[in-house]
């Protein structure tokens, strides 16, 4: 091969040559000599690219046959394995090392037995006490062992409260806090360890749509084992209920889902597809058609439990970051008799401190507060509720009744004034 390039190259220059020496036979000798030269440079030139080509083909050849790289295949199982893996998966891993079962030991009343009492010298009825456990779920928070729950799961009620880690260790937990009308309890664990925690996730960015995860421990199975996992996808949000009277509990802007939710998740967390906790699981709607999940689970949001938790932890109650300057009592039907007034539900104002807000924004004893911000109030838990979503600094509406009209007022939150 390179010797037919080397030959084929020679011809052309061959004739080239000839070409230029019978055109140029006229001219002088010296002009012919450079000439030469030059046409002898061009030779050298294209002979030394053709076996410089010749060479760098011969040299790519060798190595696609000895040294070509071999294509690297992943293991079939290892592809599989990697397949495997998505964010829910991800997810539950984040998270379930901090999911734990709750067993509360409480001291009930249930019925009446004959005792024979020697300062009556006869039988006499007494209650009996006995013993009841019922099992939740909850969340550790902090590495030092603060676990979140409901207060309808453990409250200050409590017997003894034991607390289930996935990897089998129990530990017995102590109420530092509960909050009933929010439904929320922080509990500590009695150990000396560190623990795993969850991280928080914004309750307001919630996507509707969004994959949502319930974990925790339905129905109370499993005292000692990793949490279960039910997925869905969040529903709705700003879900409110209508409170009931004989409810002291009041749900407001609650996180919807999908997610299996059933007695014994109470408590767990709902987990978005980041593992970051969105909210807790606290109840479930059937429609009276059965005691089981049909779709509708209600989680508190996020943001809420943070704000309450916060003040358990600190104060063990839940306070207001401002004083509204005014004492109020419940619409009742004995009110309405007593004292002739409308029959509608709301907030009797019986009492204005002088130096408050409610004064300064022109209400006064005797008024009935009909509305906070644009909720109509239901009951006195209600307005409650209401109350906590304002802050110091805010600007509250309110809504009146007085002499059969009807006022608008604001009311511009404070801390009371120190006499």
């Amino acid at each position: 091969m390179v010797k037919q390039s080397v030959l084929s190259a020679a011809v052309v220059l061959s004739v080239l040559i000839a070409g230029c020496l019978d055109k140029q036979s006229h001219s002088q000798s010296s002009s012919n000599s450079k000439v030469t030269e030059a046409l002898g440079a061009s030779i050298s030139t294209v002979l030394g690219d053709s076996m410089s080509n010749s060479n760098s083909a011969e040299q790519s050849q060798g190595n696609s046959n000895y040294e070509q790289p071999v294509a690297q295949t992943k293991d079939p199982d290892e592809q599989i394995s990697t397949s495997r893996q998505t964010a829910i998966t991800r997810a539950v891993k984040k998270v379930s090392p901090a999911v734990v079962s709750i067993t509360v030991t409480e001291m009930v009343q249930g019925g009446r037995r004959l005792k024979f009492s020697e300062y009556y010298n006869r039988f006499v009825p007494v209650p009996i006490e006995r013993e009841v456990s019922s099992m939740g779920s909850g969340f550790i928070i902090s590495s030092d062992g603060l676990v979140v729950t409901n207060q309808h799961v453990a409250n200050e009620q409590a017997k003894r409260v034991v607390v289930s880690l996935p990897d089998g260790e129990q530990y017995e937990a102590e109420v530092l806090g509960e909050d009933e009308l929010a439904d929320l309890a922080l509990l500590k664990i009695d150990a000396d360890r560190t623990f795993p925690a969850v991280e928080f996730g914004d309750s307001d960015s919630v996507l509707v749509g969004e994959w949502s995860l319930a974990v925790g421990n339905p129905f109370g199975l499993f005292e000692s084992a990793k949490p279960s996992v039910t997925v869905g996808v969040v529903s709705a949000i700003n879900r409110d209920f209508r409170p009931n009277p004989n409810e002291p509990r009041v749900y407001m802007d609650m996180i919807q889902t999908d997610a299996a939710i059933n007695r014994g998740n109470s408590g767990g967390p709902l987990v978005d597809s980041e593992g970051k906790v969105i909210g807790v699981n606290t109840f479930i709607f059937t429609g009276g058609t059965s005691g089981g999940n049909v779709g509708l689970g209600f989680a508190i949001p996020s943001k809420r439990v943070q704000k309450i938790i916060d003040q358990l932890s600190s104060t063990g109650e839940v306070t207001l970051s401002y004083d509204p300057g005014l004492n109020t009592v419940e619409m009742t039907r004995q009110l309405v008799m007593k004292y002739n007034l409308p029959a509608t539900r709301g907030l009797l104002v019986n009492s204005v401190n002088k130096d408050g807000p409610a004064f300064e924004a022109g209400i006064v004893p005797g008024d009935i507060i009909l509305k906070i911000g644009n909720e109509r109030i239901q009951s006195k838990m209600h307005a409650q509720a209401l109350f906590r979503e304002y802050q110091e600094g805010d600007s509250m509406r309110v809504e009146l009744f007085r002499k059969g009209d009807r006022y608008e007022t604001k009311m511009y939150l404070r801390k009371r004034v120190k006499e």
